[in-house]
């Protein structure tokens, strides 16, 4: 990357700079421009890569746009009274004593296990993107800026750690985007981990230090639409896009593409400024005109082609990685806008719709009156009819459940809530199922042919037939294979089980989430913390635990069991919707 001054331009002058360094070398260092190769240190330090001087921090909201949009001409949030919107959860009767005493105990199990790994992280990687919780390190996989930190926020306010809280904010005032871990940062990333837990902090606390640094960072991600097409550019290279020259990509992760719009929509929201609605408007446009083109109607891609109206050239189709949130926000879109936009309704049924269809499978498993289904993968090949279900189980797909759960309810749709509580049961089960008790990352299974989505019963011979036959030592029963073993300490199946017990209370939904925490706690534990796990099929092998932590732990993993656990007017789902990070952003009410 050449930065915005060169020594290399410089010539014969270099040395007459290098003379001047040795009584000016303070003055220097503001006005040339390094990427430095050493380790990068914590946020608020100057010893981290600055990729521009410290005279242009806070300058995003005046750059000026190769590609700009007439402000008279942005579309602006759906205006009016928010309507009334469906209830979304469940009338719990207060509870009795013995109730109470027994969500007390597994609460303040959960808040042990967030404080532990808080304090470590305090302690060992301060202000640094992660904690390595074996060797007990800091590392920067977020450019730098503190992601635990930033994605922490919410939960600190949430299990009432103030002061923790508090000194936290201290430390995001610090952060300076203009200084950075490398050359680049993943706009999705920066999006879901940086500014909604920001927005979330600031909706939760409404310390404006957090809305102002949020807004700071939006303006900054805003630049990723400075394009013909203004469409967002997700590899965000710092000095390509303060000078306006990002690149589109032919091939776009549907996911990156999809995911801004709750986060830009609140920004909208609390500023009234309509150039972040504007852009994420855009987006909602394309994904609505190309919904029906695409080789499976009703359905996306995992990858567009931006530079051709969201051509869907791609013949992978899935609601796991590379496409799971756009997905998850449209149901959410709907809500935050007060229901006032019905676009993001009709496209939310018409795709949950369509992936019950192609998309939704039941499992065959020897276990009787076991009520449970899948989300897996498609190939569309040539044409819509010529289609192939691969029946592949990812950890990442397992928040389909809440999904179909929180858009039945949203959106009167009993058949699917319904949808909702067999998915979440899958994975519920998927944990049972192993010697760990956790689900791992990636696995296959054998799909039950007919009827669609109806039961069918263990048979041996056909389930080997179908690629169950040669399978790993200790690999549960109905498990075909599994191509990750791997427990990253991912959120999406408490997420779910968080979201059915608020949506119909029952009870069986804390038993099973209980389990799932004691099972992941005894594997993952360690000294300090909390780590990787490399194999959920042999959790006490030497070496097995991965030395990784990433901000989702404290921000989603632990989240979710803190709030099942908790009084379900903490973070009502009647209140707030949560973005893909698990932070709460505050839904307007009718007056």
């Amino acid at each position: 990357m050449v930065a915005f001054f060169s020594p290399r331009r410089m010539g014969k002058r270099l040395i007459l700079v290098l003379a001047l360094a040795l009584t000016g070398t303070f003055f220097l260092s503001q006005i040339l421009i390094t990427f430095s190769s050493s380790t990068p240190s914590p946020i608020g330090t100057e010893q981290q890569t600055s990729w521009t001087s410290g005279w242009f921090r806070q300058d995003w909201a005046r750059r000026k746009e190769k590609f700009p949009v007439n402000r008279s001409l942005m579309v602006r949030p759906p205006s009016g009274p928010p309507r009334q919107l469906p209830r979304v959860q469940h009338k719990f009767a207060a509870p009795d004593a013995e109730f109470r005493k027994l969500q007390a105990t597994r609460q303040a199990a959960v808040k042990q296990a967030f404080e532990k790994s808080w304090g470590s992280y305090r302690q060992y990687a301060w202000g640094y993107d992660e904690l390595r919780p074996v060797t007990l390190e800091g590392h920067n996989s977020f450019a730098g800026w503190g992601a635990t930190l930033v994605d922490s926020l919410d939960s600190l306010w949430i299990m009432g750690m103030k002061d923790d809280f508090a000194e936290a904010v201290k430390a995001v005032q610090k952060i300076n985007w203009f200084k950075s871990s490398g050359p680049m940062c993943s706009l999705f990333e920066t999006n879901i981990r940086y500014l909604g837990g920001l927005l979330s902090a600031y909706d939760l606390s409404q310390e404006k230090v957090l809305l102002d640094k949020a807004v700071e960072l939006a303006h900054m991600l805003y630049a990723a639409f400075d394009n013909q097409y203004r469409l967002p550019v997700n590899a965000f290279f710092f000095t390509d896009a303060w000078n306006g020259d990002l690149q589109l990509s032919y091939r776009e992760v549907a996911a990156a593409v999809g995911s801004m719009s709750l986060e830009f929509t609140r920004v909208a929201q609390l500023t009234g400024d309509p150039k972040f609605y504007d852009a994420i408007d855009r987006i909602k446009v394309h994904l609505s005109i190309s919904q029906n083109e695409t080789r499976v109607p009703g359905l996306w891609p995992i990858s567009f082609d931006l530079h051709d109206g969201f051509s869907a050239q791609d013949t992978m189709f899935t609601l796991g990685a590379q496409a799971d949130s756009l997905y998850e926000y449209l149901p959410k879109m709907y809500a935050l806008l007060g229901g006032l936009d019905q676009t993001y309704a009709t496209m939310h049924k018409t795709a949950m719709d369509a992936a019950e269809k192609h998309i939704l499978f039941r499992p065959m498993i020897p276990d009787k009156d076991v009520d449970i289904l899948f989300s897996g993968n498609l190939r569309a090949y040539v044409s819509a009819g010529d289609l192939q279900m691969t029946p592949e189980v990812q950890h990442l797909g397992c928040f389909t459940g809440g999904m179909y759960a929180l858009g039945g309810r949203l959106l009167n749709n009993d058949s699917h809530v319904e949808l909702g509580k067999q998915l979440a049961r899958g994975c519920a089960w998927a944990y049972k199922a192993t010697v760990s008790g956790i689900m791992p990352e990636v696995a296959s299974m054998v799909a039950c042919e007919e009827p669609k989505l109806g039961k069918c019963k263990w048979n041996k011979s056909i389930f080997e037939a179908k690629g169950g036959k040669y399978r790993t030592e200790g690999m549960p029963p109905a498990f075909a294979s599994i191509t990750d073993y791997r427990y990253i300490l991912r959120p999406e199946a408490i997420e779910s089980v968080f979201v059915l017990y608020r949506i119909t209370g029952d009870q069986k939904w804390l038993d099973w989430a209980w389990a799932m925490f004691q099972s992941i706690k005894k594997a993952t534990e360690t000294e300090k913390a909390f780590s990787a796990i490399a194999n959920v099929l042999a959790p006490d092998a030497r070496g097995n635990k991965a030395n990784g932590m990433e901000s989702f732990w404290l921000a989603e993993t632990l989240k979710y069991f803190y709030l099942i656990f908790s009084d379900p007017d903490l973070i009502s789902l009647d209140d707030y919707v949560l973005n893909t990070e698990a932070h709460p952003l505050k839904i307007p009410k009718p007056t």
